[in-house]
């Protein structure tokens, strides 16, 4: 499965197809809809009868209807042990997942989850927020590896191939705005070694399997002491500690990265241990992550998060690259 571009549905046609999903739900649902953001989905805040509910309506060519339903599983066994993620609101029809059809053709998919208070920490907050944010990633990963998976369960994979490759589902990172022609052979390097060091490191299942693979503090609310986790749309079968790589995605070039995958890496020792051969394949997967959003920006160039990042956002990962291939230190920081 390849992404295609950035959803082309202009905010109005978004919010008419919310109001066709909210029609689905009972009378008490009925409420005021309003756009939160958009990225790879568009999330819309609903407000009724005095409770706000989060809507989330699926772009076209990114999941099929059955491993949405997958991510709602797995988050349904994950409220059964105590860690807090969003949860479903089923429609009249009592179905979790609403199938919408458009009236040019096609179908689009939303979910209705009940809202989650909390404050989202930034970069900009104590560093140590970082290991509360590895804590939790390691009781995600504990329940995957115990987790029998129901029968049909499908989610994304993210393996070398679908992250870097030239059928990546986040497209082609030589589209990425800003990446220089003459600095395409030094990316291509730095995913040939990346993709040498993974095949060695292979899939065993106590290095590879269920993820969020998008935790970063984004994810993150915190809310009277208490951490929880939302966005699971991309959670998916790939290296656990991918979810390190992605916990500072976009943000790999910042001076205190290093500090930040430090105090990630304390918190997640907590509660389970990283293996040496984990550790010292860490690089590697920062750097393909760094990669993988060059592709993303790439094909979502148009998005609020990528025009953020600003017109030397390629020029740090290409300098990313090269720390990666001529030595051992991390591919992170200034």
């Amino acid at each position: 499965m390849m992404a295609k571009q950035y959803d082309t549905l202009s905010n109005a046609e978004l919010l008419q197809l919310a109001h066709q999903a909210l029609a689905l739900y009972p009378a008490a649902l009925q409420g005021e809809l309003s756009l939160l953001c958009r990225s790879e989905n568009a999330t819309f805040l609903l407000r009724a009868a005095g409770k706000r509910y989060a809507l989330r309506l699926h772009r076209a060519d990114y999941h099929q209807k059955a491993a949405i339903e997958s991510e709602l599983r797995w988050l349904e066994a994950l409220r059964e042990t105590g860690i807090v993620v969003p949860q479903a609101v089923l429609s009249e029809a009592g179905e979790a997942v609403q199938t919408l059809t458009l009236a040019q053709g096609g179908v689009r998919y939303a979910v209705l989850f009940h809202w989650l208070d909390g404050e989202m920490p930034t970069t900009e907050v104590d560093p140590r927020a970082f290991q509360q944010l590895g804590r939790i990633t390691a009781q995600l990963h504990r329940h995957s590896k115990s987790w029998q998976q129901p029968a049909g369960f499908q989610r994304i994979i993210w393996d070398h191939a679908s992250m870097v490759g030239e059928q990546g589902h986040w497209g082609r990172w030589q589209d990425a705005p800003g990446l220089k022609a003459q600095d395409h052979a030094v990316v291509a390097a730095a995913i040939a070694q990346a993709g040498q060091d993974l095949a060695a490191f292979g899939k065993d299942r106590d290095r590879y399997g269920l993820i969020h693979a998008d935790l970063r503090l984004t994810n993150l609310l915190l809310h009277k002491g208490e951490t929880r986790v939302i966005d699971f749309d991309d959670c998916g079968f790939g290296w656990y500690l991918h979810d390190l790589a992605a916990a500072i995605s976009f943000v790999e070039h910042h001076p205190r990265a290093a500090e930040w995958v430090d105090n990630w890496i304390r918190g997640y020792e907590v509660v389970a241990h990283i293996s040496d051969a984990e550790l010292a394949l860490l690089p590697t997967l920062l750097i393909q992550r760094r990669i993988q959003l060059l592709a993303w920006i790439g094909s979502h160039a148009e998005t609020e998060m990528a025009i953020s990042l600003g017109p030397d956002w390629a020029d740090h990962s290409v300098r990313l690259c090269r720390r990666y291939l001529e030595s051992a230190a991390l591919p992170v920081g200034a």
